[in-house]
């Protein structure tokens, strides 16, 4: 079916849509998402749909308030009820046993739902408007840029969806974290807004997940968050600037331009001591890049901690060269 997509701030027609087991695209502190019914087997099929995502990758669930995690979740430990009281709502994600409730669709058949409370005041006002949580993965085709804009939404979904309910820019700008449980140890599976330290100043020490081959959670896959220009991503900018020399360039760095090529042709991503605000641009700038017909994309790695370390998760995903 093709949709004459429009955007708009209107919540009850948003609801109106998922009520009729139609997909809409919500904002949330993070990214946007695409969203439907958990309960409803067609609006979940259309969200596949609509991504071309695989059945096997899973997708999270949004919630309203905290009280739905337990009628989502089989059990939730102590660890888990530390995270959900300190970190939610936020761009926290968690890993729990799911109850058989959950169509295996939303859980790709696996074992454990991933739940999240979003902290995005639209999407906790839609939320609160429905008996129902949503399933709500990125609101692009799947693997591409994942959109922090509406208009990022619309360029990539017009057409495939018949509301875009416009939030603004996500503030956070990458995804939530997303931890589990395993032999009493708290493992992180997606690298994101939260950073490990955070993590363990109310856990104590936090694993991250070492078994890429096994999906057991959204946002494993090796390749993803990708545009359609070759991105390489480097730590030394003036040797990459030399072997793409007579290739259009574009250039994705911070704290300061490069003196080897036009400032039009750079985004200053900010400054490390600001590495928030570094998450916050980075989709959109990517989305900017893909859409100027460079030839390469060359992206300054950051340094290696705190939230540069999920920052960097993204751009190796998104690299292609």
């Amino acid at each position: 079916m093709i949709f004459n997509t429009e955007t708009g701030t209107d919540i009850l027609l948003a609801k109106h849509y998922l009520d009729k087991e139609d997909i809409v695209a919500i904002p949330t502190e993070t990214v946007y998402g695409l969203a439907a019914n958990i309960f409803s087997e067609p609006a979940i099929k259309k969200v596949y749909s609509a991504k071309k995502r695989p059945a096997t990758n899973p997708l999270i669930i949004h919630i309203a308030n905290k009280e739905w995690i337990y009628e989502l979740a089989e059990d939730v430990n102590e660890q888990a009820k530390l995270l959900i009281d300190n970190f939610m709502p936020g761009p926290l994600t968690i890993l729990l046993p799911k109850k058989k409730l959950i169509p295996d669709m939303v859980t790709s058949g696996l074992p454990n739902v991933a739940i999240r409370l979003p902290a995005h005041p639209i999407a906790n006002n839609l939320l609160k408007q429905l008996d129902y949580p949503l399933a709500a993965p990125s609101a692009n085709p799947f693997g591409y840029i994942s959109p922090t804009t509406a208009q990022h939404v619309y360029d990539q979904m017009g057409g495939k969806i018949p509301y875009i309910l416009d939030g603004g820019k996500c503030k956070a700008g990458i995804e939530s974290t997303i931890i589990g449980f395993k032999e009493h140890e708290t493992v992180v599976y997606r690298l994101g807004s939260i950073t490990i330290a955070e993590l363990e100043a109310v856990v104590g020490k936090v694993i991250l997940n070492s078994n890429t081959k096994d999906i057991v959670a959204p946002g494993m896959l090796k390749k993803h968050y990708s545009p359609r220009t070759p991105l390489l991503l480097t730590q030394n900018i003036e040797d990459a600037l030399t072997q793409y020399t007579g290739k259009k360039i574009g250039l994705l760095t911070y704290d300061s331009y490069s003196q080897l090529l036009p400032y039009e042709h750079q985004i200053i991503l900010g400054e490390t001591k600001n590495m928030s605000l570094i998450a916050h641009n980075l989709y959109s700038a990517m989305h900017i890049m893909d859409a100027a017909g460079y030839d390469i994309i060359i992206v300054k790695r950051l340094p290696d901690e705190g939230i540069g370390r999920s920052i960097n998760d993204r751009l190796n995903r998104a690299s292609s060269l």
